[in-house]
């Protein structure tokens, strides 16, 4: 990583894995070709569930990689409130909601290059998180990102109703 104190940053792989992995990374694996191996493209370790807030940074950085980002796709439920697109960069980005429980982001160049990163729970701790981002980066990695995080023990993106929006790890132990 860059700098430990730069609360989001994009990492490459092979050597990001072993520094510390905080929310607000990702790893990428960027495989532009048409021969791509694996199911996702890399992992995102937002901070929260505020889109607006944590979109800008990943679109960003991902811009730097890619070039320009023009679409993203998520999924409705793991996220609060989700705007159908966002001025990121003087570019407008749009945003497609669906209803899939599949934590996942969809980043689309383009109109046919689309990549797809497994979305950690904000509330994993670093070390589920580091483990679920090896993982998904993977050139042999088959798992699909739901049971990554299973495997991973890092949770679902969204808590259910029961567990509520702020009983992660972060909010436990706080009054």
């Amino acid at each position: 990583m860059s700098d430990a104190d730069t609360p989001r940053e994009v990492n490459l792989l092979p050597d990001a894995i072993q520094h510390a992995v905080k929310p607000g990374t990702a790893l990428l694996r960027l495989a532009t070709t048409h021969t791509r191996e694996g199911i996702l493209d890399g992992a995102w370790w937002p901070r929260s569930r505020d889109i607006a807030a944590e979109l800008p940074a990943l679109v960003t950085a991902l811009t730097e990689h890619l070039g320009p980002v023009t679409r993203v796709g998520l999924d409705s439920d793991a996220w609060e409130e989700l705007p159908t697109r966002l001025t990121i960069d003087d570019r407008i980005v749009h945003i497609d909601s669906f209803p899939v429980g599949d934590d996942t982001i969809l980043i689309t160049r383009n109109d046919q290059d689309l990549f797809s990163l497994l979305v950690i729970p904000p509330h994993a701790t670093p070390d589920a998180a580091r483990t679920a981002m090896a993982r998904s980066v993977r050139a042999d990695n088959l798992a699909p990102a739901q049971q990554i995080l299973i495997d991973t023990g890092t949770g679902r993106a969204r808590p259910t109703a029961e567990e509520g929006p702020h009983t992660g790890p972060e909010h436990r132990g706080t009054s």
